[in-house]
């Protein structure tokens, strides 16, 4: 824990590394819309599989506050119930992710052959290995609910959990909302 501020120094550390990943991001868009303002983009229409891995991964940030929630009220089965179905949300964000990859191949968008195609791979494939960092917390999170290693007193993993899971959904919804916006 930070003397000065009194707040835990993983919470610091996760706090900027979510403002490393939102420059990498930035970073990222940007070149997008310069690339796309060159010439010889092709567009073409976001599979739909890419709208229902949305709404899977708003869903997952709903049961991670029901989570959060339920371990500040002391509800430890309904902390322990809400992290296994993020946990099973999160998989099938991924699952849905490489459904609308697996959709853009059909459709004749590949990694190579033309810029938004790339750039729409290079975005999502970059968010889902930022996710799967997240999924793998979120199992030794969960792991240790089911152990019984949080109380309404000791629960900050939980927190951290939470923090860059929201995180992470945000930045899905960002990116959802900017490749549907900026074609």
């Amino acid at each position: 824990m930070d003397r000065l501020t009194k707040i835990p120094t993983s919470k610091i550390l996760l706090w900027l590394s979510m403002v490393s990943m939102v420059m990498v991001f930035a970073g990222l868009t940007s070149g997008y819309i310069v690339r796309q303002a060159e010439g010889n983009w092709f567009v073409f229409e976001l599979p739909q599989m890419f709208t229902y891995s949305t709404i899977v991964i708003v869903l997952s940030s709903v049961t991670m506050w029901w989570a959060v929630r339920s371990v500040r009220k002391g509800d430890l089965v309904a902390m322990r119930t809400s992290l296994a179905i993020t946990l099973i949300l999160g998989l099938g964000f991924c699952i849905t992710q490489f459904w609308a990859w697996s959709d853009l191949v059909k459709m004749g968008i590949f990694f190579t052959g033309n810029p938004s195609g790339s750039f729409l791979y290079v975005l999502s494939a970059l968010h889902l290995a930022h996710l799967a960092g997240g999924i793998l917390y979120m199992i030794i999170v969960t792991t240790n609910a089911f152990r019984g290693l949080y109380s309404p007193e000791n629960h900050l993993q939980i927190e951290l959990c939470s923090t860059f899971w929201h995180f992470m959904d945000g930045l899905w919804v960002y990116l959802f909302i900017f490749l549907t916006m900026i074609r």
